[in-house]
């Protein structure tokens, strides 16, 4: 099988006594209710990420920045929100805009909006790519002396906005792509041109944590900075035969079916049951524990920080709808808790409070604060302008936190039914703005965490509060907001 050959960086600038090394592993579409260490009945097994667990600090209330994959993903690697870095839809969803915004972003001339045409509103432009401008996380680490590098989907832009444009040293299967859709995709032959094919029937995840295990090997020595973004549990939806035997098998033990309910305007899955997804998420959690593997077999387990996130809410009303997110509301695409509530556990060895629990309200934006503080360098604020870092929370999960509201802007028709809309939570507090026909809705997070109860009649105040902060938050970042469609039919109600 052919491999990419990895290297070790020489260190020529001065480092803390005791690097810290970094690996932070990411899911793709995998839901907050998917992990045994947030759901103990969950249909999946994941015994790795269990283990993992119980050695770090589990956020019961870790955000994506978006309800969808490459805003998170430029969120994480700038430290920004998406509104700000123009980001805001995942990258190939219909724009037109590519490298550069228009103009005049009002201009619906310049855009190429395929499927959104007939609708009344349209969604804002965005920027397919990421910024060559911004120094990535990648390019803060490398710029310390760390060896970096990226394993797994990438999706932030064509080539020339690949990962080693941004400050990895390594790439390893990342391309323009949201997913292994070439070649035979989940397994070899993949047709990817940042991963060469292993045997015929290799499995990408298992490759994916055999790279990152050989470039730990390689770098045992030195500091790194290990992005592992698997492109599991992202559709196509394929597993392993014997794994999906073995959910089949435990489906009809436990008598389950399938069961929806209604999240206009589709159908919202209630119910975990489905085989190929089981299969996924098991295979993805075995791969994670390779990697906690090699950092045992190399001896520097105590000197890495690892963490574990998704970029965005479980599939549960789209492509398969193949996870159901309850009690959680809806799922990826949406701005209900479904969409963007994820699992988040971090282990720090020796730091972090070990098997403990934070209910404090964190974001993908800090995680980039958080890693220079935890390595022991300065914050970089002119960068990572929307992040907190919350490395006190990993030493005393109790801490006061001192931070902003949290922001959403998806000025964007979700492919999974949800609709353009900007959302904060402040404290319990979440309002969810949209934009086109359906009034804005006020939830107590701590007493409602479904997201059943919408208080916003009863609740003025409150609404008045919130809405203020969002224009505050839209007007700081610009962002770039929806367009009233003089192309459509009047009268159209559809969405």
């Amino acid at each position: 099988m052919k491999a990419f050959a990895t290297f070790a960086i020489l260190l020529t600038l001065a480092l803390p006594a005791a690097a810290t090394n970094i690996i932070f592993i990411m899911a793709d579409d995998l839901g907050y209710m998917d992990v045994g260490f947030n759901n103990p009945k969950t249909f999946y097994d994941t015994p790795a990420l269990n283990g993992l667990a119980k050695e770090s600090v589990r956020f019961t209330a870790g955000y994506a920045a978006c309800p969808v994959c490459s805003p998170t993903r430029s969120s994480i690697l700038t430290g920004q929100y998406p509104a700000r870095t123009r980001n805001t839809d995942y990258f190939g969803a219909a724009n037109g805009f590519k490298d550069q915004l228009p103009d005049d972003p009002t201009d619906i001339t310049q855009g190429d909006y395929r499927h959104h045409k007939k609708r009344p509103v349209l969604p804002a432009p965005y920027l397919s790519k990421l910024a060559a401008s911004h120094t990535t996380l990648a390019e803060a680490f490398k710029a310390k002396g760390y060896a970096t590098m990226h394993a797994g989907k990438w999706h932030l832009g064509d080539q020339g906005s690949w990962p080693k444009d941004h400050g990895f040293d390594i790439n390893i299967g990342g391309g323009s792509h949201g997913g292994p859709y070439s070649g035979d995709k989940y397994f070899s032959p993949y047709a990817n041109p940042t991963l060469p094919d292993g045997p015929k029937g290799e499995h990408l995840p298992d490759r994916l944590a055999t790279e990152v295990s050989k470039f730990i090997a390689t770098n045992k020595d030195h500091p790194f900075f290990v992005y592992l973004p698997f492109y599991s549990v992202h559709t196509p939806l394929m597993g392993r035969p014997d794994l999906i035997k073995k959910y089949e098998a435990k489906r009809k033990a436990l008598g389950l079916k399938p069961k929806f309910e209604p999240e206009f305007p589709r159908e919202n899955r209630t119910v975990q049951e489905h085989a190929i997804y089981a299969a996924m998420v098991e295979a993805m959690d075995a791969a994670v524990g390779k990697v906690l593997k090699a950092l045992d077999d190399n001896g520097v387990a105590d000197d890495t920080i690892v963490i574990f996130f998704s970029d965005n809410g479980g599939l549960s009303t789209s492509e398969g709808s193949p996870t159901s997110n309850l009690p959680y509301r809806a799922g990826k695409g949406w701005a209900y808790e479904g969409g963007i509530r994820e699992p988040l556990i971090v282990r720090w060895p020796g730091k972090g409070k070990a098997g403990a629990i934070c209910d404090v309200p964190v974001i993908s934006t800090d995680f980039y604060p958080t890693l220079l503080e935890v390595c022991g360098f300065d914050p970089m604020p002119e960068q990572h302008i929307d992040g907190t870092s919350f490395a006190n929370l990993l030493k005393n999960p109790s801490a006061k936190h001192d931070r902003a509201p949290l922001f959403w802007h998806y000025p964007h028709w979700g492919n999974q039914g949800g609709i353009p809309n900007s959302t904060i939570r402040d404290g319990d507090w979440k309002l969810i703005r949209y934009y086109y026909k359906k009034a804005p809705e006020l939830f107590h997070l701590a007493n409602d965490p479904g997201e059943q109860s919408d208080l916003a009649k009863k609740e003025s105040k409150k609404l008045s509060e919130l809405n203020t902060k969002l224009d505050a938050l839209l007007k700081e970042t610009d962002a770039l907001m929806p367009v009233v469609n003089p192309m459509a039919k009047k009268g159209f109600k559809k969405w």
